[in-house]
């Protein structure tokens, strides 16, 4: 029997973000699924909004990434339907993870946003995790928004050596 594409396209989303234990942004997810070429970008798009409407998935927008999460109603209907996806698309995306987990790990765990606070000035808030523990959380009031955002980029790039500098000075 065939099944609407858009059923598999759904529930191969619910599968690759139950396997990890954070969330991943859009731009992950769709690197996976248009390099494998299972559908094209616009369709992928429809598909996550209508997985975050139906609340399957959660979706955190910071900055310019968009972060997805599973929820416990995703958990649920891939239990039921889970069986849909073939072997060979879940050996594709186990195989994704075994080389790319790191990678994609990293991306999400350094976090960096700012906005305008009460007084006028932005403020740069700046956090490294590992799951889900903060290991570092660092706001940065500065006059500019262009600065806020300097230093959020930076943070992206630089955040090891900073960590590092932190816990050697004050330890």
């Amino acid at each position: 029997m065939l099944q609407d594409p858009l059923t598999l396209y759904n529930l191969i989303i619910l599968y690759m973000l139950n396997r990890v234990s954070f969330p991943m942004t859009t731009a992950q997810i769709s690197d996976f699924i248009l390099e494998k070429e299972y559908t094209n970008f616009l369709t992928l798009q429809q598909v996550i909004s209508e997985l975050t409407d139906a609340g399957m998935i959660s979706s955190d927008s910071i900055r310019n990434r968009t972060h997805l999460a599973i929820t416990e109603e995703g958990r649920e209907t891939l239990s039921f339907f889970g069986n849909r996806i073939s072997d060979a698309i879940k050996h594709d995306i186990d195989t994704y993870f075994r080389e790319k987990e790191f990678t994609l790990r990293n991306e999400v765990s350094i976090l960096g946003d700012y906005y305008k606070s009460t007084s006028g000035e932005y403020e740069a808030h700046l956090v490294a995790k590992d799951r889900d523990i903060n290991l570092v959380e660092i706001t940065i009031s500065v006059p500019v928004e262009e600065v806020a955002a300097a230093i959020c980029d930076n943070w992206q790039n630089k955040n090891q050596e900073i960590y590092q500098y932190l816990i050697q000075e004050l330890f």
